[in-house]
Formats: C-alpha cells, structure tokens, sequence
C-alpha cells in the first residue's frame, strides 16, 4: 500500500481547516501545514492534527508557496488539498480503496472538483484535477495566479470526487496580484491572459474583460479547453454590453476548436428563440441532449446544459408551436432531473390539463 504525504498552504482558516482536515486526517500518512501569515487560530487548529506547520514568506505567488509545501513531503505519494475543500463520506471510502489498490506505476490521479450545487444537492458545476501525484517525479506548481501541476506520465482518471465549501472569498486579491504584475510590466502568459480575463468578468469590468479575451484567442497559444470556455465568456461579456451580434459570433467561434459542447447549442437555442425562429432553437436544443455529458472531461462542466436545461427550453418552443404531447413530453424529462423545481412542475400542471381538455374534446366528439 502507498503512502501519502497531504500537503496544503493557508492563511486565516480557522472556519474550515479542521472541517477539511477531519475527513482527511485518516487516510493519509502524514500533513504538512505551510502558513503564509495567517493571524487567527489556524496554526493552533493544525497542530490539533500534525506537528509539521511551517511558516512562509508572502510574496503573491501561489506556486512558489504550493512548491514550497511540496519538498516537505517524504511519502510516496502527495495529495493538495486548499482548507475549504472536503472529502465526503462516500469520497473517504473510495480514496481508502485507491490507497490499498493503486498501482505504483502511476504518476498521477485526477479526481473530480465539485464546486458549486443546485438547491437539491446536484453537483451543477465541476472540474477534474490531478490530486494525487508521485514525490519521486518531482512534478512543479506553475503561475504566480490560477496555478497549476505540470504533469506527465501514467495519468489514472479516478471516480473520487474533492468538495468544494467555500465560506469567504477574497474577490479582489487575485484581480490585485494580476494589476500589480500588469503596472510592472510582465509579459503575460496565455494562460495569465485567461484567467485575468476572467476576474475582470468576474468583477462586471465587461468591456476590458473582452478587450483580454480576445487578445488571448487571437495569439492561438491557449489550451484548447481555455479557448472554448473564453468564446462562452466572450458571448457573456457582448451579452452584457448589448452586443448580440458579437455575442453570437463569440458563440460560433467556440467551434473552430472541436466538435459541439452542449453549453454552445444550448446558447444558439436561446439565441434562435429570441429571433422567433423555433425550428432552429429545436435543432440546437436536441443536439444539446445528444452531445451529452463527458465525465473525465479536462475542462469545466455544467450539466444542466445536456440534462435539463435543453428539456425544459424544447417544452416552451413546442408550446408556442402548438405542439403540446412534445412540450409535455420533453417537461417530464426535464422533471426527471429537477423534480421540485417550480416552473417545470407549473407546466406539467398546465399542459396536463390542456391534453386532457384536448382529449375530452375529441372523446365528446
């Protein structure tokens, strides 16, 4: 069986840190704490659980502190977590399973990253990271922001999914740390120029947001899945601003770079919708429900856009075509996937009812 060395960077947690720490305590061989400042009670909390709790010194780059934490490990194996993030009950149990059973040519294990929930407790946003790496490989954290693993190798794409349960956030400390290196004038990477782009959206700055955008499109230098995510921020950033026909050809992009993702027909749906053209929203729309979900998918997902979503909006276009066993039809499937929500229990109430007075009509008849 290997061992694990878990290692995690974190200032001021004290809300989260023993949560995390709790369902993961037992399942790995040692954990190292890098503090990077922290003025509350997070160091006390640690030492409730390791010895190993070292200071580092701040200077804006999430790499050099995760690295940091990284050459401490002496286990097989290194496992990251960040303090608001939790393994559930079901998650324990299978990452024990992977303990006993993981085959020590691997390099690295990915797991699913869930990080945002519908008011049912269906995952509704998520991504896959590489979580569980090999020491010996000495693999790297690169980009002072948004920072990644470089890895390479045998790769194992696990079913162990990682919870995300964020209770504070500093909004503006990224966006701070990307003007800072801006005002001094670093050269950004693609992958610098995404994310900033990014927490200018995030932050409703829409029109500087697209001016990034497409900077970092039309350089060609991105990974494939940032380049497809940046043509759906994009159609955001013209939606914003009132653009629709930059919106729509932000969208129409997205599919020089691979085949159709249902986030993308589901957007054209829309827009065929608002143009009154509901034979073309109904063929976007199907493709959206045919493309479907890709569970070990590198990049991010929102289910909604192949499950229910497409559902719900083939109901209102065959509503409005006067079509109402297929809006009632493709209701239901949408009910399958959220049966408490309220406008899809209205329709089913209201077009239940118009079938029945339809069907009482050509009984009567």
């Amino acid at each position: 069986m290997i061992t694990i060395s878990l290692c995690m960077i974190v200032k001021n947690e004290e809300a989260v840190l023993g949560r995390c720490l709790d369902s993961v305590a037992n399942l790995v061989d040692e954990i190292i704490i890098l503090d990077t400042g922290s003025t509350d009670s997070t160091k006390s909390i640690a030492a409730q659980y390791t010895n190993q709790i070292f200071d580092f010194n701040w200077i804006e780059d999430f790499s050099a502190a995760r690295n940091a934490a990284f050459t401490k490990a002496t286990m097989d194996y290194i496992l990251w977590l960040d303090a608001d993030d939790v393994l559930e009950t079901d998650d324990q149990m299978k990452f024990g399973t992977l303990k006993e059973d993981l085959d020590t040519t691997v390099d690295s294990v990915t797991m699913k990253y869930h990080l945002a929930f519908d008011e049912d407790g269906n995952v509704s946003f998520s991504t896959r990271r590489n979580r569980l790496v090999k020491r010996a490989n000495n693999f790297q954290w690169i980009g002072a922001v948004h920072e990644y693993l470089e890895i390479w190798g045998n790769i194992m794409h696990s079913d162990i999914a990682i919870t995300h349960k964020s209770l504070h956030h500093d909004s503006d400390r990224n966006l701070k740390i990307y003007e800072k290196r801006l005002e001094q004038g670093e050269e950004f990477s693609p992958r610098d120029l995404y994310y900033f782009a990014n927490e200018l959206l995030d932050h409703q700055m829409y029109e500087r947001a697209a001016t990034f955008y497409e900077k970092f499109l039309s350089e060609g230098k991105g990974w494939v899945e940032d380049n497809i995510s940046s043509c759906g921020k994009l159609a955001d950033c013209y939606h914003a601003l009132g653009d629709y026909e930059q919106e729509l050809q932000a969208v129409l992009r997205s599919f020089r770079y691979g085949s159709a993702r249902a986030e993308f027909c589901c957007r054209l749906g829309y827009y065929f919708i608002d143009q009154g053209d509901l034979t073309s929203a109904i063929f976007w729309y199907k493709l959206a429900t045919q493309v479907g979900r890709q569970e070990n998918h590198p990049g991010f997902l929102n289910p909604a856009f192949s499950t229910w979503l497409p559902h719900l909006q083939l109901c209102v276009c065959y509503d409005r075509l006067g079509m109402h066993k297929l809006a009632y039809l493709h209701n239901e499937v949408a009910r399958q996937y959220r049966p408490k929500d309220c406008k899809i229990l209205q329709n089913q109430k209201f077009l239940e009812a118009l079938l029945q007075e339809k069907n009482d009509l050509v009984n009567k008849n």
